[in-house]
């Protein structure tokens, strides 16, 4: 019997948490492009704040891999995919006129970047590899969901066609080999990696405005999707 491997477990057991994030209104706003427009400068700005923890999570993976030279060169090249995502956030900034200095984070965003920060200086590589690897999995997902409809005259359409792109499919790829081959099946890796798509969940969330109308689905203890 063959057995599959970990990143699929691990996705395959977050699946409600995938589908939370597919139907928020967040997402669906970028797929549809009726997305606020302060909303996604908040969430641009949100954004490079968290991909500058993000950065630092794989720079002190690396410096944990150094004996291991293929792994370490393997994340030394997952980091430049970070920094070709904050030339993105960059062009944003330009064009809308986002400050992205001095970022004051959401709650959520700063709960997201403490705990892979926290992960990533007192884990293991294999643990902060899956802290890491719900990201890049779920906005790959996100961005080729969204891409499968007329996306010509939407105003995010640089987002979707960034993260349904080949080249970030291959970066989540290869984030979730190293998964695979660093990180063992155990109760810490797969509450790692259940937490970390929690908080890309409550990061849409907090990007949206506050309007107390309900819209927004919450995933209940009982792995429920409500609205």
């Amino acid at each position: 019997m063959t057995t599959q491997p970990l990143h699929v477990t691990l996705w395959e057991e977050n699946l409600t948490q995938v589908q939370a994030c597919s139907v928020h209104p967040f997402v669906q706003g970028l797929g549809d492009g009726t997305l606020d427009a302060d909303a996604f400068r908040g969430y641009v700005a949100q954004d490079a704040f968290f991909l500058g923890a993000f950065f630092s999570a794989y720079a002190l993976a690396t410096a944990k891999a150094v004996e291991q030279i293929d792994v370490a060169q393997r994340l030394h090249r997952l980091m430049g995919g970070v920094l070709d995502e904050l030339k993105l956030h960059e062009g944003y900034a330009e064009s809308l006129s986002i400050e992205l200095v001095n970022v004051r984070p959401y709650p959520a965003t700063r709960a997201y970047t403490d705990f892979l920060l926290h992960t990533a200086w007192t884990a293991e590589v294999g643990e902060i590899v899956a802290a890491m690897t719900p990201c890049m999995r779920l906005y790959a997902h996100l961005g080729q969901g969204l891409a499968t409809h007329d996306h010509s005259g939407n105003p995010y359409r640089d987002w979707i066609a960034t993260y349904s792109s080949p080249e970030f499919e291959a970066l989540a790829s290869e984030l979730e080999s190293l998964l695979d081959h660093l990180a063992e099946d155990s109760r810490e890796v797969a509450g790692m990696y259940r937490y970390a798509m929690r908080c890309e969940f409550d990061f849409f969330t907090a990007c949206l405005p506050s309007d107390g109308d309900g819209g927004t689905p919450e995933i209940h203890g009982d792995g429920a999707v409500r609205r």
